[in-house]
């Protein structure tokens, strides 16, 4: 354990408790990772010297206020302090080349933080025959340094996408609309975002592929 990387966790605000489901500390414990879990308050300088990665996590949905777009009905905004405190961490981190995983969420959330605007709401701002709230889809994953390429299967409990990619991100998997369901930064180690919930399907070979990677990649950060 002493060699494992740390890896920070953000956490979720519910009244005046901090919550977090138990398969991203499950997941990141199988490849060898330490998790750690960063409550949204506090320096992000710190936080961010002290772990060697960040995953964040699934959640309800960003506030569109940072895309400059009035609340459509449907959307559930996370409180404004855990999002703040996640980009200013996300931006803390980038500085040290540190690597990033985020994850539905967290996806959305990075796609934000460079400049990217989001679909509130899949159901009534996009035409699709795919419920990607709940279930499972096929993707197809393009070539990247990351995933295997070819159409897999992965589940889906979203209501919200990428709509705009912010600044250097790349997509590189698609649901069969076209969504983006997958993109990476352009000239960075390892950032990438998810759209589906790979923490929970860690039977599964992308999914454990993707983890490995990021805690293999998370062993050389020492800025």
């Amino acid at each position: 354990m002493e060699n494992s990387p740390i890896i920070g966790i953000t956490l979720d605000i519910e009244g005046e408790y901090l919550r977090i489901k138990n398969h991203y500390s499950t997941a990141i414990i199988k490849v060898g990772g330490v998790p750690v879990f960063t409550p949204p308050a506090g320096n992000t300088v710190f936080y961010s010297e002290k772990i060697d990665a960040l995953l964040i996590p699934g959640g309800n949905d960003i506030n569109p206020f940072y895309y400059n777009e009035i609340l459509i009905p449907h959307v559930k905004p996370v409180p404004r302090q855990k999002s703040d405190f996640e980009i200013s961490l996300l931006k803390e981190m980038v500085n040290r080349h540190k690597p990033v995983l985020g994850i539905c969420y967290g996806m959305q959330l990075i796609n934000v933080a460079f400049g990217g605007t989001l679909y509130q709401d899949i159901d009534s701002q996009v035409s699709s025959e795919i419920n990607h709230r709940k279930g499972y889809h096929k993707v197809m994953i393009e070539e990247n340094r990351f995933l295997k390429t070819g159409e897999f299967s992965v589940n889906s409990t979203h209501h919200q996408a990428v709509k705009e990619l912010g600044a250097g991100l790349i997509g590189f998997a698609f649901s069969p609309d076209k969504l983006i369901e997958a993109f990476y930064r352009k000239d960075y180690p390892f950032l990438i975002g998810i759209q589906w919930h790979p923490e929970r399907l860690m039977d599964d070979n992308l999914s454990l592929v993707l983890f490995r990677s990021f805690i293999e990649e998370s062993k050389h950060r020492d800025v």
